[in-house]
């Protein structure tokens, strides 16, 4: 019997730079222009490499305006615990496709209305951490270093050093704005790639604070090399310990913001003409061996051709990842409880992933789905075979029929209109139905001596439901249903005990291609926890991804040099160390 094995528990420059760096030397945009491809001139000196990253850091912002990619930020309020250091007591969330040509707007996709930017500011109104108002554009903004004047006119640029950042080899500068050089701008570290010179990762702050009530908060933004000479901004991690506003109060709190769907406008065209794909449930038949459908099969076939309408509209609007590994996964642990429980379900049941953070599972015709973020934090196995067996169940069991979905105009939205327009959502009753079948299920399955853990889960999760009560709402599907039948069977919460994992932090499972919206499941190695504190389950943790250079899907080929290669290189030719200002 084949299980899920991976879901176990998991918690130079090119030649020397001699110069020192001159802040002070006039430089205008159009004195930097990029140097780019095997034409550009080789760097030997910092100003050269200052010069080279303030061209490609131009470039980037027009490239960046180009795109209007999905944009989503999760926000915990924390506050200080004796025993955890700090614990969330309230969340935020945002969800919205960004419109980058015109600027930082966010459109939301959960009510329709636009974020409003309030110079770089992204908290509103401050009273306390209950009634902080956060502004979704703020966050957004955090993809761009500074959209007018990166240049020397009003920055000092002070080398550091090499640095790899995953398998990229990067030189690393602090950038101070000079005085007098205006509002917006921002003081902290970059992180150049050294073949193209493109920013990858800047870490500081905008500067001056905005106004008597605004904060300019910190922030880590990453960009990823999801194209060749494309790097595209992908994860934003922000924090704040201890802010107060001019009254007094305190502000603590954790975001996570990721973008991906970059290349939604061309969703379906690549492969079209290039890949044959059956969509019919039934085999292809010899068509002098065919005879006319009866009615029942000609019923099956209309709300079949509506699951598939409505999945390939969600894969469209950057809801749902396009069939990859993890769905197979999945696929495979339904298998599991099918075989162990004789059920023959035609057509087949299919898993998809939705890549929005919230928990939460629905199910349409026989497709199940469930969300990333719920993916993320189960800790085992047998967890995630007790929210399958919960959609399993709803498939087998009679539920509102689909047929409206069977017209193709029906499921034509725009990303904004989505969440809108589709509900996937069960009656309470119908949940309750379900997750009674589930038990049966599972009591059935190979995982029916592992379901204490998965009722571990479900009591961590009701235990967090009060602090977390946004992580935890669905605007797809259902709710995750706290059965009482396990629960009653799972053993107490202890969250000092560090052999216990009732759920994992946010992010642990899943990466998140943002070009293609390819998921697959990270190959990070375990780590022994050192304390309690580690455990963080359901809690959001600073983004460190490894970054790499393109690849050719099915290449296996990188056309640039590995770290392996950068750093052998490094050890057979002496490179001339730069002198520091």
């Amino acid at each position: 019997m084949v299980t899920w094995k991976g879901f176990c528990l998991t918690v130079l420059l090119a030649g020397g730079l001699t110069s020192v760096a001159s802040a002070q030397t006039p430089q205008t945009a159009d004195q930097t222009q990029p140097q780019a491809g095997a034409t550009a001139a080789p760097v030997t000196t910092v100003d050269q490499a200052i010069d080279r990253i303030i061209a490609r850091e131009h470039e980037e912002i027009a490239t960046i305006r180009r795109f209007n990619p999905v944009i989503e930020t999760y926000i915990q309020d924390m506050k200080p615990d004796k025993d955890m250091g700090a614990v969330p007591v309230k969340d935020h969330y945002f969800l919205g496709q960004a419109d980058l040509s015109k600027g930082v707007v966010d459109n939301s996709m959960l009510n329709g209305k636009k974020g409003k930017l309030q110079a770089f500011n992204p908290i509103a109104h401050l009273g306390d951490m209950f009634s902080s108002s956060y502004i979704p554009d703020g966050f957004l903004q955090m993809i761009y270093i500074d959209t007018n004047g990166f240049d020397r006119q009003h920055y000092q640029f002070d080398y550091v050093h090499r640095e790899f950042l995953g398998e990229v080899r990067c030189v690393v500068f602090d950038v101070t704005p000079l005085p007098k050089s205006g509002k917006g701008r921002f003081k902290g570290r970059i992180w150049a790639e050294d073949q193209g010179y493109a920013i990858v990762r800047f870490n500081g702050v905008y500067t001056p604070v905005a106004g008597i009530n605004g904060f300019n908060l910190h922030f880590d933004s990453w960009r990823l090399n999801v194209q060749p000479g494309l790097w595209l901004p992908a994860y934003i991690f922000s924090q704040e310990s201890d802010l107060k506003d001019f009254m007094g109060n305190h502000v603590r709190f954790k975001s996570q913001t990721r973008l991906w769907g970059y290349n939604l406008k061309n969703v379906g065209r690549q492969e079209e003409f290039s890949e044959l794909t059956i969509e019919s449930p039934n085999a292809i038949q010899d068509q002098a061996a065919s005879t006319d459908r009866s009615p029942i099969e000609a019923q099956r076939e209309w709300q079949h051709q509506a699951e598939i309408n409505v999945v390939d509209r969600l894969q469209r609007t950057g809801l749902v990842a396009p069939p990859g590994e993890v769905d197979k996964v999945l696929e495979t642990v339904v298998n599991n409880i099918e075989v162990t429980n004789n059920l023959d379900i035609q057509p087949d049941v299919r898993c998809r992933v939705m890549l929005t953070g919230t928990l939460e599972m629905f199910s349409i015709g026989h497709t199940i789905v469930l969300s990333r973020g719920l993916i993320d934090v189960l800790p085992d196995e047998a967890s995630l075979a007790t929210m399958l067996a919960q959609e399993l169940a709803d498939i087998i069991l009679t539920k509102p029929s689909t047929d409206q979905w069977g017209f193709n105009d029906t499921t034509t939205v725009t990303a904004t209109e989505a969440l809108g327009h589709f509900s996937f959502k069960d009656s309470p009753a119908q949940i309750q139905q379900d997750s009674q079948k589930a038990v049966e299920l599972l009591k059935n399955s190979p995982y029916k001596d592992k379901l204490a853990s998965a009722g571990l889960f479900l009591k961590q999760l009701d235990a967090d439901s009060k602090t977390l009560p946004v992580l935890i709402n669905p605007h797809l599907g259902n709710r995750i249903y706290l059965a009482d039948q396990l629960i009653s069977s799972a053993p107490n919460l202890e969250p000092a005990k560090l052999d216990q994992i009732a759920a994992l932090p946010i992010g642990a499972r899943l990466k998140l291609d943002p070009w293609s919206d390819h998921v697959e499941l990270l190959k990070a190695k375990a780590l022994p926890l050192l304390s309690a504190r580690e455990k963080m389950p359901f809690e959001i943790t600073p983004f460190m991804p490894y970054l790499t250079r393109y690849q050719k899907p099915g290449s296996g080929i990188s056309a640039e040099p590995t770290k392996a290669d950068l750093a052998k290189k490094d050890m057979q030719q002496p490179q001339q160390q730069p002198q520091q200002q």
